[in-house]
């Protein structure tokens, strides 16, 4: 346990992309978890990395799946230098929507514990996508936030993980539905997609904890445990996620952005806009408008 680095941190963003190299001061990444997936796409060189109590060796090629709530580390291979690529986002925004398709959160968690040399897959195995270019692109897009590029980016995310379940499929593994018996897990995904839009409304937790059929305090519980933050986190990170790209890609004044993204008033909005972007709404404007 001396070991484990008890970090279960949230997401910055709807969609983290970046390039990580031997040069970086922080290598290597200890043992941690968090409530989102992470995808390790190694594009030079090589990196060992654990998910659970399994190791893998990436090399050029090589991408690994972690799912949500796995525990995992990254760290040189030897002396080789190397750099990859990590993206991280919520699974539970990529909604599937043919009816035999599965829970892309429980399907993870199975290929995890049953199949976990399915984690690890090379992109010769998937050749109906040029993954390394499309990677760069996901990258770009996040740096560059060009206008849609969290709805762009996770539409290639989609086809993406639809060429996996297709591989996992094609090798052996059942993807087919399964019955649930802890029906909180379906609706707390539901309620995911409940916050994502009412968002610009008033939300009463009691109100989501009653659609669960859960107390007040079970469905706090429930939820930290699934989503690393309490929901009043994650509904301020929904909101400020979607004032952001008000700012960058509309006129609208900060009274307008407020009341559609559902922040009490406009001083509401520039204090928690403040307290996580470090600046004010009107200087994050100003300052994306000249790059």
């Amino acid at each position: 346990m001396n070991e484990l680095f008890e970090y279960s941190d949230v997401l910055k963003s709807p969609i983290e992309a970046f390039y990580c190299n031997d040069t970086a001061t922080w290598m290597p990444v200890r043992n941690h978890w968090h409530y989102f997936v992470e995808i390790l796409y190694c594009t030079s060189g090589a990196i060992t990395a654990t998910c659970n109590e399994n190791t893998y060796v990436l090399r050029k090629g090589d991408f690994l799946l972690i799912p949500p709530q796995a525990m995992h580390s990254i760290s040189a291979h030897g002396n080789d230098k190397f750099r990859y690529a990590c993206i991280k986002f919520n699974l539970n925004r990529i909604q599937l929507v043919e009816e035999y398709l599965p829970n892309l959160t429980l399907l993870f968690h199975k290929v995890a514990a049953s199949h976990n040399d399915m984690l690890c897959i090379n992109d010769e195995k998937i050749p109906n996508f040029n993954l390394a270019p499309t990677v760069d692109h996901i990258v770009e897009e996040i740096k560059q936030k060009n206008y849609g590029y969290n709805t762009y980016v996770y539409s290639i995310l989609s086809s993406f993980l639809l060429q996996v379940i297709r591989y996992w499929y094609h090798s052996g593994i059942s993807v087919e539905k399964e019955p649930v018996t802890d029906a909180s897990t379906i609706s707390i995904d539901n309620i995911i997609q409940y916050i994502d839009r009412h968002s610009h409304e008033l939300i009463n937790i009691e109100e989501l904890a009653s659609m669960c059929n859960m107390s007040y305090s079970y469905f706090a519980k429930v939820f930290h445990h699934q989503y690393g933050q309490s929901c009043k986190q994650y509904i301020e990170f929904i909101r400020l996620s979607k004032a952001e790209n008000l700012l960058l890609f509309t006129d609208r004044d900060l009274t307008a952005i407020a009341s559609e993204t559902g922040f009490a008033d406009c001083s509401h909005l520039i204090r928690c806009f403040k307290r996580r972007y470090h600046i004010t709404p009107k200087q994050y404007r100003l300052l994306h408008a000249s790059i």
